[in-house]
């Protein structure tokens, strides 16, 4: 059997950067060596392409460019691959499907996705609308409340006018309150005010990395999480909890400290609840048409146990202590098969598509 070339992007221009060259070395990492020929595209923070030549499984952020040549994905379905510049002139590597591991703006929120749809090229996880959708919590937000889904109440803001609001939104949510940038991920820029000192500090935060802001009513939550894979027959895993290192689970819970935040799987949860939780994040999941592969966040009140919707992520965390391969393991989808399956599914897509 020939192997498949996958071309797996990381790094990238956003707050996400770093975050998406661990997720990127997991994969490749984990993806058979005897099914793949693995092409490393890496993007810099200023926004070049280059091709990666040095170890995949310690790529070393700020670093990683001395070992690259320059490169770029062409928006030309009669190139199908990514040129690299050899000896002052560019050759052509043939790419069978791509694996974007790029978290945040101008990697998960469809601008990739449409430079490969122009290209022709199949690709994991969802596509342009898809993940324009996710990505901006504030038109999730709606899609979820317009699809009839449990989401905590939120008001949307442009940044450059959100010190207009900071009574409207005391006499709103009240303290404490969660202030976020609209398009961001891996808790980057989100803040919980407990006073108007640290509101007015979170909206000026927030405002560094989106022109919109998004301000959440507060909820006394666990933190649940679902990954669900594929296209119109999804599979829904079963649900795990996060027990953060921190008051929440923010970008340093996450990666920085995360060996001190706890991952329960499955989560604590009545029959009922897994359930019910099981079939709001495949709803959420179609309501943004996202596709391939999604994680969604969940919270759960501690005292009623009511469920609401946090947000879908469609290119979640791949590292090593990301919940999303670790769900789908629990629930019997080893780390290798699942990216056996999501490159599956993008190269059916593409066929079906043409």
């Amino acid at each position: 059997m020939e192997k498949l070339n996958v071309a797996v992007l990381f790094g990238g221009k956003s707050g996400e950067h770093e975050v998406s060259i661990m997720s990127a070395m997991s994969v490749m990492k984990n993806l058979s060596k005897e099914k793949y020929n693995i092409i490393p595209v890496g993007i810099d923070k200023d926004g070049q392409w280059y091709l990666y030549k040095g170890d995949t499984e310690n790529i070393r952020p700020g670093e990683w460019i001395k070992n690259s040549k320059k490169a770029f994905i062409p928006p030309d379905p009669f190139i199908k691959g990514v040129m690299v510049l050899e000896d002052d002139s560019y050759i052509t590597l043939n790419i069978d499907v791509v694996f974007p591991v790029l978290h945040g703006p101008n990697g998960e929120d469809g601008t990739v996705q449409g430079l490969l749809e122009l290209a022709e090229l199949p690709y994991v996880g969802s596509g342009v609308v898809g993940s324009a959708c996710a990505m901006d919590k504030a038109v999730a937000n709606s899609l979820f409340l317009q699809a009839g889904l449990p989401h905590a109440d939120f008001v949307a803001l442009r940044s450059s006018e959100a010190a207009k609001f900071i009574d409207e939104i005391e006499k709103r949510f009240g303290y404490p309150c969660f202030v976020k940038p609209a398009n961001m991920g891996s808790s980057v820029g989100i803040t919980k005010a407990h006073n108007r000192e640290e509101l007015v500090f979170g909206l000026k935060e927030a405002g560094k990395y989106d022109k919109k802001i998004v301000v959440e009513k507060f909820i006394n939550a666990r933190e649940i999480e679902c990954a669900v894979l594929g296209d119109d027959d999804v599979v829904v895993s079963y649900p795990g909890e996060i027990i953060p290192s921190k008051e929440f689970y923010d970008y340093e819970a996450k990666y920085l400290d995360g060996d001190n935040s706890k991952l329960l799987i499955p989560a604590d949860l009545p029959e009922e609840k897994t359930r019910e939780i099981r079939e709001l994040a495949a709803r959420a999941y179609k309501a943004v048409n996202a596709e391939g592969m999604a994680r969604v966040d969940f919270l759960v009140d501690r005292d009623t146990l009511k469920v609401y919707i946090n947000e879908v992520n469609t290119i979640p965390g791949f590292t090593r202590i990301s919940m999303y391969p670790k769900l789908m393991e629990y629930s019997g989808i080893p780390y290798g098969q699942l990216l056996d399956r999501l490159i599956d599914i993008a190269i059916k897509r593409r066929k079906k598509d043409e």
